[in-house]
């Protein structure tokens, strides 16, 4: 795929419906990967929404006519710092410096907030986002387990700002 040019703007509530299905498309990869299974195979307009009440929202679009959304990232203060969360690109339009660029522009808020950080949370069986995350500058912070689970199914990482 040639490379195409996009912007990056907050997400409006009219995007809804397109970034649940980037979620869903993105994550689908991840079926059968993670357990417990991620949430964003159950996720609905109604609990997307709900979580925009919280959360704020980041969609990467392509400059085409009509233009296209291809990618999205929420992300939500945390005490000092900035966690995000959902990162998500089209399986068709990756290898663009889509996520990256996302990924930077979360990062510049949370500068412009003052946050100290940025954090997120990666399952551990993925072990090709532990690295990508690695490359942009995120450490490891600590294992967490989900409800039930007696081994660690995530990892927090951190990127000092």
């Amino acid at each position: 795929m040639k490379q195409q040019t996009f912007l990056l703007r907050d997400c409006a509530e009219a995007d809804e419906p397109v970034v649940l299905e980037i979620i869903k498309a993105a994550f689908e990869e991840q079926r059968g990967r993670v357990h417990p299974p991620s949430s964003a195979h159950h996720k609905t307009l109604a609990i997307l929404q709900a979580e925009r009440q919280t959360a704020r929202a980041i969609v990467a679009e392509i400059a085409s006519a009509p233009p296209q959304l291809v990618g999205c990232i929420f992300y939500e203060t945390k005490a000092e710092s900035i966690y995000f969360s959902r990162l998500a690109v089209l399986p068709t339009h990756r290898g663009q410096g889509i996520g990256a660029a996302l990924i930077g522009e979360v990062e510049r808020r949370a500068a412009a907030l003052g946050a100290r950080s940025v954090t997120l949370s990666v399952r551990v069986a993925l072990t090709e986002q532990h690295t990508y995350y690695a490359k942009r500058g995120y450490q490891f912070v600590c294992y967490t387990m989900h409800p039930g689970f007696t081994e660690p199914t995530s990892m927090v990482m951190e990127k000092a700002l």
